[in-house]
This record gives C-alpha cells, sequence and structure tokens, in this order.
C-alpha cells in the first residue's frame, strides 16, 4: 500500500534556504528513486524496470539526456534532492501541499489512489456503488479502511494483515473485492489472469516529479518533454504496457 508514500516533510523546510543553484549538467539527468513499489519502479532480473522508469527514460531521450539512477530509502527522496545528490526525484510521489513547500513538482504525470479489484467474470460488481452489501478485503491500517467506513457503510469488510492476502481471498472467492491502491492493484493484475480494476476511481491522488524550487528551467524543460510524450503517443503507451486491465505477456 502507501505507507511510505506519506512521509510529513514539513521539518525540510529550512534545507531549501540552503539549496544552491547547481543545474543539471550537460547530457546526464541524475534521478533519485526507490525501486522497490512495483509496477512504479523495481528491480527484476537485476534491471530496472517499472511504469515511472520508463517514462523518466523516454523524457530523457526526449531531452537529449541520458539518466543516472540513483537508490535512495523513499525517506531519503526530497532530503537527497534539496542536498544536490540528484537532480530530480522520481519515485510515485503524491503531490501534496507539504511537499509543495520544499520542492516543485512537475505537471501531474499519473492519478494514483483507491481502486477496486474483482474478478474479470464478477458482472455483480460494475460500477462503484455496486460495492454495497458486498464482501470487500482491505488491509488493516490503510487509508481504504477508513474510506470504506465512511462512504460505503453497507459494504461487509473483510480486513485482512497482509497485501497478498487480500488478493487472495478475491482470487479464490471468499470475498467479492478488494480495495487497495491503484499501483498495487495494476502490478497483481499484470501478473495473475482473470482479475480486472475498475476503470472508476474511489479516490485520486496525483503524483509528480519532484525538483529543486532553485532550478525552474529544468522543471519547464520536463514539463515540456512530458507534453511531447503525451503528443505523440509515446505516454499512453507506456500507460497502456504498466496500467493494463490484462495480465502481462
Amino acid at each position: 500500500m502507501n505507507f511510505r508514500r506519506n512521509f510529513l516533510l514539513a521539518s525540510l523546510a529550512a534545507l531549501t534556504l540552503a539549496a544552491g543553484g547547481a543545474h543539471a549538467q550537460g547530457s546526464v539527468l541524475r534521478v533519485g528513486t526507490d525501486a522497490t513499489f512495483p509496477p512504479m519502479e523495481f528491480v527484476e532480473n537485476d534491471k530496472r524496470a517499472g511504469f515511472d522508469v520508463d517514462l523518466v527514460e523516454a523524457l530523457a531521450k526526449t531531452m537529449g539526456k541520458q539518466v543516472e539512477w540513483i537508490d535512495i530509502d523513499f525517506k531519503g527522496l526530497i532530503p537527497g534532492l534539496i542536498s544536490k545528490r540528484f537532480d530530480m526525484a522520481v519515485s510515485a510521489i503524491y503531490i501534496t501541499d507539504e511537499r509543495k513547500k520544499v520542492v516543485d513538482f512537475t505537471d501531474p504525470y499519473y492519478a494514483g489512489g483507491l481502486v477496486v479489484l474483482t474478478k474479470s467474470g464478477n458482472t455483480a460488481i460494475k460500477k462503484l456503488s455496486d460495492l454495497d452489501g458486498k464482501k470487500v478485503t482491505v488491509q488493516v491500517g490503510t487509508k481504504s479502511v477508513g474510506y470504506l467506513q465512511e462512504h460505503y457503510p453497507k459494504v461487509q469488510r473483510v480486513e485482512v494483515e497482509k497485501n497478498q492476502e487480500m488478493f487472495n481471498l478475491v482470487d479464490i472467492g471468499r470475498a467479492d473485492a478488494a480495495v487497495t491502491g491503484k499501483p498495487a492493484a495494476y502490478q497483481y493484475v499484470r501478473t495473475r489472469p482473470g482479475m480486472r480494476v475498475l476503470d472508476e476511481q474511489l479516490t485520486t491522488e496525483e503524483y509528480g516529479m519532484a525538483l529543486r524550487k532553485d532550478e525552474p528551467e529544468l522543471t519547464k524543460a520536463i514539463n515540456a518533454a512530458l507534453a511531447k510524450l503525451k503528443a505523440d503517443g509515446t505516454y499512453a503507451a507506456i500507460v497502456k504496457k504498466w496500467f493494463s486491465n490484462s495480465a502481462a505477456k
């Protein structure tokens, strides 16, 4: 789920004042990431993979740059960016008002949030309102629990400790659906046939690429490259690759 996405960063405000004006030099774009969050970024067969990885590589190519990836724990991404260990942080980072106090963000590049996962053949759940009265599994301690309590009180919640247990209950038919974060849901669909994610999301939270506030020209250049990828179809192809409602071949 999204535990690691929710660090509060107000204490970093003072660091922005200390950061100087180092610019993304020459033909190299240094990018910090925590490659432990499939399908956004992860390591598979000793190779970096994921939606964020493909998108950043495509952006860099459009800008005539090469990517130098720098691995770092998620909680160190913003401090590392501010202290100039890299030029940009990309790791499924939600754009929040708290984070915007200390870093700039590109235009949103993808919308995460809570989604509904169910079996492909389940015709009883086609839209969000169909959840009422159904058995819906959620992982304890996540925002899914509170969201269903508040917005879908008629749902029969089946609370479990582990993400995988939640998916398994849907798979074997002991739950009609699961509510979880969008990346986790699509990663499961990508690796397991016979499951699908409803098109309509329960919540929407937008991801952005984080850059230092003293690099407005780099932020502008990244946004321009992103717009170009969306215009020429590259962005849509990357989305289809990682967020398809069918198992990867």
